[in-house]
Order: C-alpha cells, then sequence, then structure tokens
C-alpha cells in the first residue's frame, strides 16, 4: 500500500499488529478515526492506555478484573471451573448459569509451542485443592489434543485427593 502520509502509515501499521486486523481493515479504522471528534478519540486513547496500566490479575483466580469475582459473597467456593483464559470466563458468566469460583491456567499445555505445565497456572489450583475446601472442579478446557493433555495432566496431580472431577 502506498500512503500519502507517514502519519497514516505509521497508525495503520500499529492497527494491523491487533490479532485478526489485516492492513485493509486497519486502513478502515484508521480513516474513520481522523473523521471522528477529538474527543472520542482521546477518549479511545486514554481507555487503552489505562486498561493496560491498570488492569490486575487476581492471585487467586488468574482472572483480569477491577473487581476480583472470586470476592462476590454469591460463588460457591467448594466448586471451581478450571478454563483457558478469561475469553472462557466471560462466556461462562453470560450464561448466568454458574455460580462457583473460575481458576484460569492461561492456556494449555502445547509442548510444540513449548508451552508445558510450568508455564500455566497449574500449581496454584493444585494447592487450592489441597487445601480442602473445594469438592468439584470442573473441567472446561478445549476439546482439543493440547485440552485433553492438560485435563488430564491435573486429574493425574489431583490423584489421591476427595475432590469430583466432571
Amino acid at each position: 500500500m502506498n500512503f500519502s502520509s507517514k502519519l497514516l502509515e505509521n497508525a495503520v501499521y500499529e492497527i494491523s499488529q491487533l490479532p485478526g486486523i489485516g492492513k485493509r481493515t486497519a486502513l478502515r479504522l484508521a480513516l474513520h478515526l481522523l473523521k471522528q471528534p477529538n474527543g472520542q478519540v482521546e477518549q479511545l486513547a486514554n481507555s487503552l492506555v489505562r486498561f493496560r496500566n491498570e488492569i490486575t490479575y487476581c492471585k487467586n483466580c488468574h482472572n483480569i478484573s477491577d473487581t476480583e469475582i472470586c470476592a462476590s459473597f454469591n460463588r460457591d467456593p467448594s466448586v471451581i471451573c478450571v478454563v483457558e483464559d478469561v475469553r472462557d470466563v466471560m462466556a461462562i458468566e453470560n450464561t448466568g448459569q454458574y455460580n462457583g469460583l473460575y481458576h484460569v491456567l492461561g492456556g494449555r499445555i502445547s509442548p510444540i509451542d513449548g508451552i508445558g505445565p510450568n508455564e500455566l497456572h497449574i500449581a496454584s489450583l493444585v494447592k487450592k485443592a489441597k487445601e480442602g475446601t473445594v469438592k468439584e472442579i470442573i473441567f472446561a478446557l478445549s476439546n482439543t489434543m493440547e485440552g485433553d493433555t492438560t485435563n488430564f495432566y491435573i486429574f493425574k496431580q489431583l490423584e489421591g485427593l476427595d475432590i469430583t472431577t466432571s
């Protein structure tokens, strides 16, 4: 693509670094932003910077939040739903059907990608399970070879504990 402005070229390049955004979509978004009032573009930029600088990860469940879900009073602490990432928590929460706690692993075991159990939040899950308050762990990982491998690894770590797995 030939650009009439280095500023436009830089904006398109940065926007196209986002997943699922190609150069043509990035150009369309950059030109859209150019037509918006300055205040609206500044709000977007400030929101992104603030999000990146102020978001926290819960020390207990590893979910991102500014208010920890696991601190909610109407949660059942005896049930933990194990998920791969934050998007899974959001999908389950949108159903309004689950009231237990979550545990975000941060991915799944994938030797091809160099991701082993030590790169995930598995040890803290096993530690919670060994504390004795957890009665059930629900595996909500993807139905792939990596997801199954992760499920099996965690299941083996929980052997001997009086915990129902599903």
